[in-house]
């Protein structure tokens, strides 16, 4: 039987700032390191971003669950995070 394998849906939201662009580039990582297959939508829009109930940048949606809000995640929490 072949294992299936996990799809995330991740959205990166901020306005292109350097703690943006630095928590995009994790999440990246920690996708890799781990294997998972993932879509990362980065969100800059402002009024989308208030959309998601989100005030503070950078901020992290996996599978349209805000995980992280005004900070930078760390790699190991975003491990966790998209692990199903």
């Amino acid at each position: 039987m072949m294992q299936e394998e996990a799809f995330v849906e991740i959205k990166v939201l901020g306005p292109g700032c350097p703690k943006c662009k630095q928590t995009e580039e994790i999440v990246k990582q920690a996708i890799a390191e781990e294997g998972i297959t993932a879509n990362i939508e980065k969100v800059t829009d402002i009024m989308k971003i208030a959309g998601y109930g989100v005030f503070g940048t950078p901020a992290v949606i996996i599978d349209g669950e805000v995980k992280s809000v005004g900070k930078i995640p760390k790699k190991e929490d975003i491990k966790i995070w998209i692990k199903k």
